[in-house]
């Protein structure tokens, strides 16, 4: 694969969209500024998103921000995910019953995508994990727990091609202390987000195997870690490995 697009504004036109994204509407000129292109270049760019209905401008504010048909396009993408209809009433009972979030991934690459989220309604604290966002491997339950059913070359091209950051205090970011991690979730069956990624937060997961039983799809239960004793993981772990040995069943 190439490093550079070979379509110059094919490149500008999806950074457009992906800063809207980030930002929300802006004004022309702090799109400028976000952008470091000029006026009339961003201005076209707008003014192509716009025909194609991915932009649109507040005829009071002046300010542009992106349309729902990207969410459009993201809920066609979603709907095409078979297994989605299989796991999303299993885990949708698996929330209501331990009153916590619980998240259904998909591995891409480096990261884990979020394709589907129940939230407990018992709880006033939400996560604040989105569907279609993601999460890297190294520093994730639902990551530790596919990569623990993964050989060991894939293991360590994963991590060496990773950005590795020490995002919390708690993150590991020496692969010996990792592979530790990895063999503690082979031999358990589940793994641990100890408040690597996000500061009191503690998640549990486990991996889901593909038809061809590749390690590509893990679930995982995630609350404040006032809601997280070692105690409730130990409860947590047997139903997460149950839910497990469900699912697959209904896979097969």
């Amino acid at each position: 694969m190439e490093n550079k697009n070979p379509i110059q504004v094919a490149d500008r036109l999806f950074l457009v969209m992906e800063i809207l994204a980030e930002t929300g509407p802006v004004t022309l000129a702090e799109l400028c500024s976000h952008l470091d292109l000029n006026k009339s270049t961003v201005h076209r760019l707008l003014s192509s998103l716009m025909y194609m209905e991915y932009v649109k401008q507040d005829s009071e504010t002046g300010k542009y921000a992106l349309s729902f048909k990207l969410l459009n396009l993201s809920n066609k993408l979603l709907s095409h995910i078979d297994i989605l209809d299989t796991v999303r009433p299993c885990l949708r009972k698996l929330s209501a019953e331990i009153g916590e979030t619980v998240h259904f991934v998909q591995l891409d690459g480096l990261d884990a995508v979020y394709i589907c989220k129940e939230e407990s309604q018992q709880n006033s604290i939400r996560m604040v994990s989105k569907v279609g966002s993601r999460i890297p491997l190294y520093c994730s339950g639902v990551g530790k727990a596919m990569m623990a059913d993964m050989d060991s070359a894939r293991i360590q091209t994963i991590w060496n091609d990773s950005d590795i950051k020490k995002l919390t205090p708690h993150t590991i970011i020496d692969y010996t202390q990792f592979l530790e991690k990895i063999k503690e979730v082979s031999a358990k069956g589940y793994a641990l987000d100890d408040e690597e990624n996000e500061l009191g937060v503690r998640c549990i997961a486990v991996s889901i195997p593909d038809y061809k039983g590749r390690p590509k799809y893990a679930f995982s239960i995630s609350a404040p870690i006032a809601r997280m004793s070692d105690e409730r993981i130990e409860e947590l772990a047997k139903i997460v490995l149950q839910v497990k040995e469900e699912i697959c069943r209904c896979m097969k």
